[in-house]
């Protein structure tokens, strides 16, 4: 197990210190779940960071319990790369406002992570973005059960993490877990989540 180490903040979390924190970022290494054999399959989500006057929180979806991938598990909204995107970015607002009906105009981009490599073959961008009340979600009820909110400082804290182990098609797998209330973020999006956390330069890997 790898030791981390949490650097306390100095300012308050709020909009103003993000956006500063990724101008100022200069990148970390990608949070990996093992490698791979064959090509990857591209793909981005959105990690929508809320700027509520209460403090910074960051939007998560529920997927149904039906889809052949991933069922019930917890997720940023996004998806595959089409062929028409020019982009990870139009991929993640395309596929956000497919999903949960958030527009790209609520939407501030503040910059895209390293590509996170699933251990289910995808090799996911993550797009940050900061979204500005107020706005109103639609959900495609075939692919989300619920969007919920956690806040930010919530997930950036080491001591809110766990490390799990799971033997996946002949391989064991590690995998970080951020469990919250009745909720259990685990695999690419709590690793996507610690990989924020290690470019804005707040855990640092011993």
């Amino acid at each position: 197990m790898t030791a981390e180490i949490f650097s306390p903040l100095l300012e308050p979390l709020t909009a103003g210190w993000l956006r500063e924190r990724f101008r100022l970022a200069v990148g970390c290494a990608a949070v990996q779940e093992g490698e791979w054999d064959q090509p990857l399959r591209p793909a981005a989500v959105l990690v929508p960071v809320i700027d509520r006057a209460e403090g910074l929180s960051v939007l998560l979806t529920r997927r149904t319990d039906h889809l052949h991938h991933h069922p019930g598990q917890i997720s940023f909204p996004g998806g595959r790369v089409e062929k028409t995107d020019v982009s990870p970015v139009m991929t993640a607002l395309r596929e956000t406002e497919e999903e949960i009906g958030l527009s790209s105009d609520r939407v501030e981009l503040l910059g895209e992570l390293a590509d996170y490599c699933t251990g289910t073959g995808f090799r996911v961008t993550p797009v940050v973005g900061l979204v500005h009340p107020p706005f109103a979600l639609s959900l495609d009820d075939f692919e989300v059960a619920e969007v919920f909110e956690v806040p930010l400082a919530f997930v950036l804290d080491p001591s809110n993490r766990q490390r799990h182990r799971m033997l996946y098609q002949g391989r064991m797998r590690e995998y970080y877990a951020i469990p919250y209330g009745k909720y259990f973020i685990w695999g690419a999006t709590a690793g996507i989540l610690v990989q924020m956390s290690r470019y804005l330069g707040l855990c640092n890997r011993l």
